[in-house]
C-alpha cells in the first residue's frame, strides 16, 4: 500500500522539527547571544532607519562591484602583457608593442580608477 503525498509530508515537516529540537539542544540559545553584531554600512544611518541601512549596503556593495572589476581590468592588462612580452621573445611581436601596451595598459588603468573615485563620491 502506497502513502499519500500528505503522509510523505508530515513526516518529512517531522524530520525538520526533530533536527531543530536537536540543534536548539546542542547549541542553546545564550550560546547565540553572543554572535558578533553586524558590521554597519559605511554610511551609518539612524538607529531603526532601514531604508537608509540597506541604502547604506547598496553602496557597499556597488563599490566593493566596483574594485572587483577594476581588479579584473588589472588581471586583463597583466595577461596582455605577459602574452605580448612572450610573443616578442619568441619573435613574433614586436618590443615597441609591448611597450606600447604598457603604456596604453597603465593610462588604461589611470582613467579606470579616477572613474571609480568619482562614481564612489557619487553613490
Amino acid at each position: 500500500m502506497e502513502k499519500s503525498n500528505t503522509q510523505c509530508g508530515f513526516r518529512h515537516m517531522r524530520e525538520h522539527f526533530r533536527a531543530l529540537l536537536l540543534a536548539t539542544a546542542l547549541f542553546p540559545a545564550p550560546l547565540w547571544a553572543v554572535l558578533p553584531t553586524p558590521v554597519a554600512p559605511s554610511t551609518a544611518p539612524a538607529a531603526g532607519d532601514w531604508i537608509g541601512l540597506i541604502q547604506g549596503y547598496i553602496k557597499d556593495g556597488g563599490l566593493v562591484l566596483g574594485l572587483a572589476i577594476a581588479v579584473l581590468g588589472f588581471l586583463w592588462i597583466a595577461y596582455l602583457g605577459f602574452a605580448k612580452f612572450n610573443e616578442a621573445r619568441q619573435g613574433k611581436a614586436e618590443w615597441a608593442e609591448v611597450g606600447v601596451l604598457g603604456i596604453v595598459g597603465a593610462i588604461v588603468l589611470i582613467f579606470a580608477s579616477y572613474l571609480l573615485t568619482e562614481a564612489a563620491g557619487v553613490i
